[in-house]
């Protein structure tokens, strides 16, 4: 595994090689000991598998605040996606700055995005899966979210916008939120 960093800090890509033959590919999908130099003490709490069928479909932008905060590792397992990392640390270099990857099946890289991150992805192929590791479990209460289409990051989705679900669509704007949404 090779960990890649980005300019946001904590935001990190890893590539892996997978071991391809006639059979098709094998790749490893986790390690925490060549994963530690990221994750640290952080254990694998939970596990989520997303499907989103139609192309130009976003889902997000989401992120849990403490005490449930999580880093997310996130690994396209069919299809592909452009897969969304956004800092909402208030003392961050990188406040409100976002940064993406295309992730898919074919490429198996993952996208590591720690505490205080928001996340969101735009599938580019239809019926594509995501799995998802947290290190928190879901906490309802500490959920938030950031409106994908919000002027004051001005993420650019590659595709125009084919579906999303009323709960993302009603994120407030951040301009209009209280402090209690930023990190």
């Amino acid at each position: 595994m090779k960990i890649i960093p980005t300019r946001i800090l904590g935001v990190s890509l890893v590539e892996t090689a997978p071991y391809r033959d006639e059979r098709g590919q094998f790749c490893r999908a986790f390690c925490h000991q060549e994963l530690a130099p990221i994750i640290g003490n952080r254990q694998i709490e939970q596990i989520n598998l997303s499907r989103t069928a139609s192309v130009g479909a976003i889902r997000g932008m989401h992120f849990q605040r403490a005490p449930h905060a999580e880093m997310k590792l996130i690994r396209c397992l069919k299809g592909k996606v452009w897969d969304v990392a956004l800092d909402m640390r208030k003392d961050s270099d990188t406040f409100l700055q976002w940064h993406a990857i295309e992730l898919s099946a074919e490429n198996s890289k993952m996208l590591v995005i720690p505490e205080g991150c928001a996340h969101g992805f735009q599938v580019l192929e239809p019926e594509s899966e995501l799995l998802y590791l947290h290190t928190a479990s879901y906490s309802p209460e500490s959920e938030v979210g950031v409106r994908f289409d919000d002027p004051l990051i001005s993420i650019n989705w590659p595709l125009p916008v084919s579906d999303i679900s009323n709960r993302d669509k009603s994120h407030p704007f951040l301009q209009s939120c209280d402090s209690g949404l930023i990190i």
